[in-house]
């Protein structure tokens, strides 16, 4: 089938190119994956409006942020130097500075209160989440597994799957794909309206060759999240994978229809020129 010259390089590539958006393959997620956005206040927290506005700049004009950052920082202490640290992570992100994100949210879980227990997981999820793109597993690895610790401690089922997805990430980057499984079978559990642990575990089945479970698994997301374009590229790349090109073919144009222009779009497009017409006309 010819759709498989395609896909057979993407599925073994060690990560994808950020300029096409290709990324059907669950270890190149490892790879590229920025870390996961985990600004929001935690109980009664509540920001202060240079958080807020550093937060805002950090997406807007990260390299901004990132001097603004630095200098709240620089100037404060305690609660307020860990925001700062908190800001300064995201604003290096958005710029591409991995080891420097990773400093930024090291340190301020370091210095959060050890009771703070819910604050301390989402900070140490960042800075594992930011040594992925170095390619520095291991490390990242052993940040997630501290978070996992203070996310299991703080009581919040929530929280720890949010760990637990990311941890997975890391595993099946140093191909301990067995215990990254039970990883996002868990998550999946303790998040059953979320669509993203059924999507990172159809995408390991299908990695695995286990495509009836991997199907099982991406309708479970797309019922969960129809209009998500990851989901439908998943179902699109299983369903050709199982020999069901017709089902492929409906998918990726469902991308294209519901995320016109996305990175998505993009790669289901160049999938379905690949697969070619029905009846091979």
């Amino acid at each position: 089938m010819p759709f498989v010259s395609l896909i057979l390089p993407l599925l073994l590539q060690a990560g994808p190119n950020p300029a096409t958006g290709a990324v059907p393959d669950f270890s190149a997620e490892v790879q590229d994956r920025p870390p996961r956005e985990m600004s929001e206040p935690v109980g009664q927290r509540v920001e202060p409006t240079w958080l807020e506005e550093c937060f805002e700049l950090a997406d807007s004009d990260p390299a901004r942020a990132h001097v603004k950052a630095q200098l709240q920082r620089d100037s404060t202490s305690g609660g307020d130097r860990i925001l700062a640290n908190h800001c300064l992570g995201i604003a290096a992100t958005n710029l591409g500075r991995w080891d420097e994100a990773q400093l930024a949210f090291l340190t301020a879980r370091n210095e959060t209160p050890a009771d703070d227990l819910a604050f301390r997981a989402r900070l140490g999820a960042m800075a594992g989440n930011a040594a992925l793109p170095t390619g520095d597993l291991q490390t990242a690895l052993t940040l997630f597994e501290q978070a996992e610790t203070d996310a299991r401690a703080s009581a919040s089922a929530d929280l720890v799957a949010l760990v637990e997805m990311d941890k997975a990430r890391a595993l099946v980057g140093l191909e301990r794909i067995d215990e990254a499984e039970v990883l996002l079978r868990d998550a999946a559990v303790l998040r059953p309206k979320d669509a993203e642990p059924q999507l990172l575990l159809a995408t390991l089945m299908r990695r695995r060759d286990r495509l009836v479970e991997a199907q099982a698994a991406i309708a479970q997301a797309a019922e969960l999240d129809p209009a998500n374009p990851s989901v439908g590229l998943e179902a699109g790349v299983i369903a050709a994978l199982s020999g069901r090109d017709d089902a492929a073919r409906q998918s990726w144009r469902s991308v294209i229809a519901t995320a016109p222009g996305s990175d998505e779009a993009e790669v289901a497009q160049i999938y379905l020129d690949e697969l070619g017409p029905a009846g091979g006309q």
